[in-house]
């Protein structure tokens, strides 16, 4: 299974000119390698872009991602990795989502599909992530 981040997504709902092609083609290529999932915060931020729940479980389920739920362990790290975040000066005063996002792949042992990397980098190094080269 292959957790798949808001902005990959997202790109393809915007057809964004940057970069949809990128995030068709790596979707696809992840679909190959076993079945598509997203987490409850990545429905929750996705669902800013659909006036109906129906139409985004639509796309869902015409794409093939499921939705999983986040195991404990990985809300409790997202927890840990805030204050970590927060002590190292992070401005948020929320658990951010890609916390949460983060610490799902990380404590269920899943490669991320993602185009923003920098935070996963910093706060769950040994991640998984199949991102743009940069």
């Amino acid at each position: 299974m292959i957790l798949v981040d808001t902005n990959v997504l997202l790109d393809l709902v915007t057809d964004d000119p940057v970069w949809a092609d990128w995030s068709i083609r790596q979707l696809d290529a992840a679909a190959l390698k076993g079945p598509l999932a997203i987490n409850g915060v990545v429905y929750a931020e996705l669902s800013v872009r659909f006036e109906r729940i129906e139409a985004l479980d639509a796309l869902l389920d015409d794409s093939g991602i499921r939705l999983e739920k986040i195991p404990r362990a990985a809300l409790f790290l997202a927890g840990k990795v805030f204050r970590r975040y927060r002590a190292a000066g992070g401005l948020r005063n929320g658990v951010l989502p890609d916390f949460f996002i983060g610490a799902h792949a990380a404590v269920a042992g899943l490669p991320l599909l993602t185009r923003d990397v920098q935070r996963y980098r910093t706060y769950f190094p040994s991640l998984g992530l199949l991102a743009p080269r940069t």
